[in-house]
């Protein structure tokens, strides 16, 4: 959208301030990132502009934040860098937002363009360094088309499939006079999908005996959440969302089955076998979710829906492939059926699902009062309350969280496959919601790679709580140490600090729980402090997550060991 917040016109004069200028009329508030040399002349700008920096410490962190801010509202998250270093800092942010389609724009520094292609002093190649991990990248060398290129940018970012963009500006680019030449918008509205491909999807629908319907993280992007709710409820049909997909759907809700896949529920996992259709809608049937391919879910048609046409038949050979807008696309399924719930339509398929997850429900309960990962994940829920958005980055912490912490907020989890990733993404999530409570799950080795930013955190006094679940091990990894090397533990046992101590070092509070602590106290009194608390649970360091699917093996293979997941210290 147009700037309309500041009665100022402006007038670009220099590269920089057409840069800025471009941020502006974009609608960006935030943006994060961390100075240099090559990117000065755009800081020396931004003061004179009613843009809020965010001083990050690591450039990585830049990028984990304004991923976070754009899985948390939508919008496009911002990062800056400096040429060289800073900009291969940002690399792993790009490719985590490229993998999970989350809407970036990366404005790295240049060195300027007489010393392109002469080895200088932090030169390093940033377009074609991130060609693979973006949805664009840019390298400006035309004053005149820095501001055009800026608003291109942003409109890559957020249409179609989301992702991120890379503007690479060389610094005397930066200092150039320039003129606003105009800009023509991209964005198109988003076309209706085909009628007989509905149609077809949902005839489909309406034949299946033993039909799911997997929600992925598309369903979120597109904003498709009430229109998901209400073919799942029309039609009776079970709902299995992805891990990306957890909290497109209530946890709370009676169709919701749980997610699938590796470390899934071993119900769900059971039910794909068993399903007669598998309705996909926003999700890339990643390996994850269907481990051994050509075993996936045998006796299933598959409808795929997907904004992306080129995932659809990339894993998975759909029955009716629909390559549209998920909000779209179920708005157009929903009119083939009535208005009324079908409190009848699958009962027998929900009842045999709900016998296959009694097992479960009873290992849970009978672990629930224990020290350990169940405990902590319903003391957070209860001091919290509905409101809490939870950030985790990848391990068992991960899993534990998804499986056990009960998300009914829309878009309240926050999570993905980068270690690292939790402690800058929560500030972006703070930022864009400062009156709501944030809260990190992290293990003790991925906490340690962003530990930096806690100085971040203080800064601007974000009020972000920490549990991490310190069990000495990169765990996941250990696990399958476990499992598949005969509990040879190379390089996975990890130390750390004394986090409590650590926290006061950086003027934060923080305590230590084990085996026997009150732990709903200690996470009521972290809910109560103001700022920044970090707690350091000490679990057990043999606890795993089940179940799990071998590499190699279908939904089907699972290893499963009763309670054993459940352990504390």
């Amino acid at each position: 959208m147009e700037n309309t917040a500041f009665n100022i016109e402006y007038k670009p004069r220099t590269g920089s301030e057409a840069m800025c200028e471009a941020l502006l009329d974009e609608g960006v508030e935030y943006l994060f990132g961390y100075p240099g040399g090559a990117i000065m002349p755009f800081y020396d700008a931004l003061p004179d502009y009613p843009l809020k920096h965010v001083l990050v410490r690591h450039e990585q962190a830049a990028a984990h934040a304004a991923d976070g801010y754009a899985r948390a509202t939508g919008e496009v998250g911002v990062c800056v860098a400096t040429s060289g270093p800073g900009a291969t800092n940002i690399v792993t942010g790009l490719a985590t937002a490229q993998m999970d389609s989350v809407p970036l724009v990366a404005i790295t520094g240049q060195v300027g363009r007489p010393a392109l292609g002469k080895d200088s002093f932090q030169e390093t190649n940033v377009m074609g360094m991130t060609l693979p991990f973006t949805k664009h990248s840019f390298l400006v060398e035309d004053p005149d088309e820095l501001y055009p290129t800026m608003r291109r940018a942003f409109e890559i970012a957020r249409s179609g499939r989301p992702g991120p963009v890379l503007v690479d500006v060389p610094k005397d680019v930066q200092f150039a006079a320039c003129n606003d030449n105009g800009y023509r918008r991209l964005r198109e509205a988003p076309q209706p999908p085909a009628g007989p491909a509905l149609e077809a999807a949902a005839a489909l629908l309406k034949k299946a005996k033993r039909p799911l319907i997997l929600a992925g993280h598309g369903v979120i992007l597109s904003g498709a959440e009430k229109e998901l709710r209400l073919l799942a409820e029309r039609t009776g049909t079970p709902v299995v969302p992805t891990l990306l997909g957890i909290s497109a759907f209530p946890d709370d809700h009676p169709l919701n089955i749980g997610w699938p896949g590796m470390h899934g529920a071993a119900s769900v996992n059971r039910a794909i076998d068993k399903s007669d259709l598998l309705f996909a809608v926003g999700m890339r049937f990643d390996d994850r979710i269907t481990g051994a391919v050509d075993k996936f879910a045998p006796n299933a048609r598959i409808v795929h829906i997907d904004v992306d046409p080129s995932e659809l038949g990339k894993v998975i050979r759909p029955t009716v492939g629909i390559a549209a807008d998920a909000k779209l696309a179920l708005r157009g399924i929903l009119g083939h059926f009535e208005e009324t719930e079908d409190v009848e339509g699958c009962a027998e398929w929900r009842e045999e699902i709900s016998r296959t997850q009694e097992p479960e429900k009873r290992t849970e309960e009978a672990a629930r009062g224990e020290y350990g990962p169940i405990r902590i994940m319903d003391a957070i829920k209860a001091a919290a309350g509905e409101e809490v958005r939870l950030v985790t980055d990848v391990g068992q912490h991960q899993m534990w969280a998804a499986k056990f912490f009960e998300f009914t907020k829309h878009n309240s989890h926050i999570s993905l496959g980068t270690m690292g990733f939790s402690l800058p993404a929560a500030m972006g999530v703070a930022f864009a919601y400062p009156d709501e409570p944030v809260w990190v799950v992290a293990g003790d080795g991925g906490f340690q790679m962003n530990i930096q930013e806690l100085a971040t955190i203080r800064d601007f006094g974000l009020n972000i709580k920490v549990a991490i679940l310190n069990n000495g091990y990169l765990g996941m990894v250990r696990q399958w140490q476990q499992f598949f090397h005969n509990r040879r533990y190379s390089e996975t046992p990890i130390s750390g600090p004394r986090y409590e101590e650590m926290a006061a070092a950086y003027g934060l509070s923080g305590r230590t729980v084990r085996e026997g602590d009150d732990v709903e106290a200690t996470v009521k009194w972290a809910q109560e402090q103001p700022g920044c608390t970090i707690l350091d649970f000490h679990i057990d360091p043999e606890a795993n997550v089940f179940p799990m699917i071998p590499s190699g093996m279908s939904v089907n293979e699972m290893i499963e060991e009763t309670g054993a997941a459940y352990g504390g210290a």
